[in-house]
């Protein structure tokens, strides 16, 4: 009898991971979501202030820009995606991860940098959404915006409820979000193919200046196409639903983003670069504002100055999920591992309300009190990032057995020498 339920079990296992691996080659819906989520997660504002910081050098250096920036921002997250699902516990998140492969000690050390990274990005959404829904009210629809503590507080629970009703729902949003996202830009970069002209391709600069801009550039571009926050969670994801195809079903979601990414942003890009000089380029950065906003100040156009803030709003929101997925996960990994070092057995629901109040109530003070200095925090973020995101899966694959696989590809020498020279260059910023 035990022969016949063992044999019934082995071939329904058997069925179960043949449909698995049918599912990983073949492309579903929910990978295409998968794409958006990931597109929407590195799609944030900052994409409106890409165009000013990567075209400052002019034309040439955005080209080769162009070509690094889709075979780095795929290589990377293909690591970091490889080294979740690396794990021997099929539902182990990043920061479990890291402690399985390095120790606790160093699971503790990278989990709160990777918590102090992310967090301060999700509170810069809390402040960049209530600014640009209260600048729209104000100077498109001649509206009063309502106090500053009620709009940051019904926009922030907005957000929040969807990520509270789950994957599915968030999902779902994400990808009525972006697909508009997707062709707004595609549309402003048509828009801007009339007032393109060649003052971008007439600036050459010396070969020391090329490199200079090249090497300063990369972060910016680094950060613009960064999706790292939402990839732990995509990876469990993917483990859960294709089991040991989720690496092949993994490699596969994310080529396609890199692509959709370099696609229409890198579009987006050139045609704003294309359509002003660099003069008006090193105003724009004087001036603080997003490339939008100074084409519709250049061009007096209704159309730029209506989409400009949507495109931002949209922009927020989404970039907001992905990031909320990591910093929670960050979050939650220091208080389970504080609790258990104390001898004490976490209750998963009241962790889980603890994490809700802290994200709400630091959202909405932070919204309210509207601080300058998010700017800088972020920057300081920078290096942490680059790390986890290009370092740790690149070392993990020298020093961890269940990596070694992926050992003796150029491509990992290629993410880890890009890695590093976008954190010599975080610095040196920071440093200058």
């Amino acid at each position: 009898m035990s022969n016949t339920v063992n044999g019934t079990q082995e071939v329904a296992s058997s069925t179960e991971q043949g449909t698995r691996s049918t599912q990983a080659t073949r492309w579903e819906k929910r990978d295409s979501t998968w794409v958006i989520s990931l597109f929407g997660t590195a799609v944030g504002a900052g994409i409106l202030f890409l165009p000013i910081n990567a075209g400052m050098g002019g034309f040439w250096p955005l080209v080769v820009m162009a070509l690094l920036v889709g075979p780095m921002t795929y290589l990377a997250h293909r690591g970091l995606a490889r080294f979740v699902l690396s794990s021997k516990k099929p539902n182990a998140d990043i920061t479990e991860v890291v402690e399985e492969h390095f120790g606790v000690g160093a699971g503790k050390l990278i989990t709160l940098l990777y918590f102090f990274a992310i967090y301060p990005i999700v509170l810069i959404y809390g402040v960049g959404i209530t600014n640009t829904v209260e600048s729209f009210m104000v100077n498109q629809l001649q509206m009063v915006a309502p106090p500053r503590w009620l709009l940051s507080i019904v926009l922030i629970m907005g957000m929040m409820s969807v990520m509270l009703a789950g994957e599915k729902l968030m999902l779902k949003v994400t990808e009525v979000l972006v697909y508009p996202l997707i062709v707004i830009l595609a549309g402003i970069s048509l828009y801007l193919i009339p007032d393109w002209t060649g003052a971008a391709l007439e600036q050459v600069p010396s070969a020391k200046d090329f490199a200079t801009t090249l090497w300063l550039t990369i972060p910016v571009l680094v950060f613009s196409f960064n999706h790292s926050p939402a990839i732990s969670s995509f990876a469990v994801a993917q483990r859960r639903d294709y089991g040991d195809q989720a690496v092949q079903k993994s490699d596969a979601i994310l080529k396609r983003t890199a692509g959709v990414l370099l696609c229409f942003v890198m579009f987006f890009v050139f045609s704003c670069v294309m359509s002003l000089t660099p003069a008006q380029l090193a105003e724009a950065k004087s001036q603080n504002i997003a490339v939008l906003s100074y084409l519709a100040n250049q061009h007096a156009s209704p159309l730029i100055s209506y989409f400009g803030p949507l495109v931002a709003f949209v922009a927020i929101v989404s970039s907001f999920f992905g990031h909320y997925l990591g910093a929670r996960e960050g979050l939650k990994g220091m208080i389970v591992q504080n609790m258990r070092k104390s001898g004490k057995e976490p209750n998963a629901k009241k962790v889980e309300m603890f994490i809700i109040a802290f994200f709400i109530l630091t959202l909405w003070g932070t919204a309210v009190a509207n601080p300058s200095i998010l700017g800088m925090i972020e920057s300081l973020g920078g290096p942490i990032i680059a790390t986890i995101l290009f370092i740790m899966p690149m070392y993990a694959i020298k020093r961890v057995p269940a990596m070694a696989k992926y050992q003796g590809h150029i491509s990992n020498v290629f993410v880890a020498v890009m890695g590093m020279i976008a954190i010599s260059a975080i610095l040196f910023q920071l440093v200058g």
